[in-house]
């Protein structure tokens, strides 16, 4: 391939636009999975669980590509551990030792949750959101009792999105085929079964990528340093070194835009309603652009994290764009270069 020819794919990929292929319905059922929870506890007067209920609700995220059975069955997994791994967070969080525990607890269930990824197939595929999960709750300082409120509130969110995303095909199970979706290794994001190229290219990496972004941001300093950790996932869910490159370009670009759009949110001072509704509304525009254009999501999930964060933990609004900008750098940057090593170890195993 030429340098010319290269460099247009790469354009091409950063800009292209891909097909709405239902996007709307998976958007309704995050929008309502996210809204029940969070009103329950507005009115309950406990939006500081909020961030439980959200990470239970992500699990209405998963499986929009299979109907009945299979979505039941890969939603109730991925909802048992996002579940886990909130009250794993949290339980972490209680430590005063919390930002160097949150690393290698990270790491580990990096390279746990990809192997479950590659083998169930999931999509959206790898460990983005359990790492998202696990190490933004182990970041909120805490009591070991809370462990079990976030075990009950993420649970029962979790329970209710599978509740949500499923009711539709219950209630059309006499004309529901599952066919096509009984064969998921057709999947979009599946990866081929090879126990080499999951283990080489994708999932010790990924590991290795978590454990160097935590360990920078951690050691350096930086507030926040889960997001360094989250973004140093991202390049790594994409299974070539183009595409690869793509999902980091695209993570700094869209980010960068979300946070002028996040500052200027948070520069409004919602009220508490009026910040679940915004939280809402982007999670809902997150999931119509998610997979259309990585950057374009990215503009809505950056204020959307960031309003998620200021529920729980209000700090500095300068602090928390700075800190959202510098680790998504440095969580990038580790995981494109992880990601070359790892082809680099991979083609000398081959040529060994």
């Amino acid at each position: 391939m030429t340098r010319g020819t290269g460099a247009g794919q790469l354009g091409r990929e950063l800009l292209g636009f891909g097909p709405h292929a239902g996007a709307h319905r998976v958007a309704a059922r995050a929008g309502v999975s996210v809204l029940v929870p969070l009103l329950v506890l507005l009115a309950a007067g406990r939006l500081e669980w909020s961030i439980y209920a959200t990470f239970g609700a992500f699990t209405a995220l998963y499986g929009r590509e299979r109907v009945g059975p299979l979505r039941v069955r890969l939603q109730t997994e991925v909802g048992v551990l996002l579940t886990a791994v909130v009250a794993v967070g949290t339980l972490v969080g209680s430590s005063e030792h919390r930002a160097w525990l949150a690393v290698p607890t990270a790491a580990l269930l990096t390279i746990g949750a990809a192997v479950l990824s590659d083998r169930q197939h999931w999509h959206p595929p790898g460990a983005l959101f359990p790492v998202f999960a696990l190490t933004a709750c182990a970041s909120i300082p805490g009591e070991p009792s809370d462990a079990l409120v976030a075990l009950l509130v993420a649970g029962c969110s979790a329970a209710f999105s599978l509740l949500v995303g499923n009711l539709g095909a219950w209630l059309r199970r006499r004309r529901a085929t599952y066919a096509a979706a009984d064969r998921p290794s057709g999947a979009p994001g599946a990866r081929a079964a090879s126990p080499t190229t999951g283990l080489w290219r994708h999932v010790l990496p990924s590991g290795v990528a978590v454990l160097l972004a935590g360990s920078v941001a951690t050691g350096v300093g930086i507030g926040h340093p889960y997001w360094a950790m989250v973004s140093a996932v991202v390049p790594l869910a994409a299974a070539d070194p183009l595409r690869q490159l793509v999902r980091g370009l695209h993570r700094l670009l869209g980010t960068g835009v979300g946070l002028a759009l996040a500052g200027a949110l948070l520069a409004l001072d919602l009220g508490p309603l009026a910040t679940v509704l915004a939280v809402v509304a982007l999670q809902v525009a997150a999931e119509l652009l998610v997979g259309r254009n990585y950057a374009l999501a990215l503009v809505v999930i950056t204020p959307l994290a960031l309003l998620m964060v200021h529920l729980v933990s209000p700090v500095p609004t300068s602090e928390l764009l700075v800190d959202r900008g510098t680790e998504t750098l440095v969580g990038v940057v580790i995981g494109l270069a992880v990601g070359w090593l790892a082809r680099r170890v991979g083609s000398a195993r081959a040529a060994g």
